[in-house]
């Protein structure tokens, strides 16, 4: 992969909600500003204190693991579904090629020609949605990893409401103080992802054979990231530069990054940035590269509701850059082009 590494955890701020409370303080406020801050410089921060238990992140990664060392034929009774707007189920190896804004048929084509994605997923959104489905495995194959899932989606999304958009409210200075965004995220329009990368060979990832996912950007509003301690997240920074610093794993933290739609709503303030998935070193003697887990939850407002510029994004001197979208509409396109 191209682009440059640094190895300097500095580059990615650390923002801590111990002292967020109700959202109603001014200790609350300046967290958001603080938030604000990194997303319009960096796009990313490390996120302390959340709130999100961490005996529930590791029973959610002991999950994982189990789903992903199941058959492969086990694994596709939960089939992700033929349309890639429909985020449901388990995709293998290969299934996903990161793009990054291309959409033209014959482009697509080329780049999934190149190496694909060398990592498996299974996708998750709420419960009883009356547009997509969930696709879970048969109860007897893994018995209680609906509910588990399910939980876990849960806990993301209470951040998310009670925290994370008043942050960002707050942050920006929207009206109505902490509840600007959270009236756009009624329906929880969200997604867990739970993503396994598998170990192999390094000389195949050294020959360009293989690779864990290549430059791109993420879609919707934002992504809280969940990983474990194996590393290979790397972050552009500073953002156009094609220099990739590592957002090496730190205990107790949680990832969180803007997305192309908040970008876009926020006319450009806040910054959407490229991140990949290298592998790490290889195991020593062995000459492999370690498996590795990821728990994104990605956030998305709600997918029929017309977003304009946000308030206080846009002036005279700083008119709007886009139209009117909706949610659905501009991350079905995005996702679409991402599988094969």
């Amino acid at each position: 992969m191209p682009g440059t590494v640094s190895l300097q955890p500095t580059a990615i701020p650390i923002v801590d909600f111990a002292c967020f409370g109700d959202g109603t303080s001014p200790a609350a406020t300046e967290i958001g500003k603080q938030l604000v801050k990194a997303c319009q410089e960096v796009g990313f921060a490390y996120f302390r204190n959340t709130g999100i238990p961490q005996a529930e992140v590791d029973c959610m990664f002991e999950w994982s693991r189990r789903l992903f060392s199941l058959p492969i034929e086990t694994k596709l009774l939960a089939p992700h579904p033929k349309e890639g707007w429909k985020n449901r189920g388990y995709s293998g190896v290969g299934r996903e090629q990161a793009s990054q804004m291309v959409f033209d048929p014959t482009q697509l084509a080329a780049i999934r020609k190149q190496t694909p994605d060398f990592k498996e997923s299974f996708d998750i959104g709420r419960n009883n949605c009356p547009l997509i489905s969930n696709v879970w495995l048969p109860e007897q194959v893994l018995p209680g990893f609906r509910d588990a899932a399910s939980t876990f989606f849960d806990t993301c999304h209470r951040f998310e409401i009670e925290k994370l958009l008043p942050a960002l409210s707050l942050g920006l200075e929207l009206p109505g103080g902490g509840e600007f965004l959270g009236k756009y995220h009624q329906e929880v329009e969200n997604q867990l992802r739970l993503l396994h990368y598998p170990a192999a060979p390094a000389e195949v990832f050294a020959r360009g054979e293989k690779g864990r996912v290549g430059a791109h950007t993420d879609y919707a509003l934002g992504t809280i990231l969940f990983q474990d301690d194996v590393g290979g997240l790397e972050v552009e920074s500073p953002r156009g530069s094609g220099n990739f610093v590592a957002a090496s794993p730190i205990p107790g933290t949680v990832v969180f990054n803007i997305g192309d739609f908040l970008m876009r709503w926020s006319n450009d303030t806040l910054k959407s940035t490229l991140h990949r998935v290298c592998a790490p070193p290889n195991d020593g003697k062995l000459g492999m590269i370690k498996e590795r887990f990821s728990i994104p939850y990605f956030m998305s407002p709600d997918r029929d509701l017309l977003v304009d510029c946000l308030p206080g994004c846009w002036d005279e001197d700083t008119p709007k850059k886009y139209e009117p979208v909706s949610a659905g509409a501009y991350v079905d396109m995005r996702i679409n082009a991402t599988y094969s």
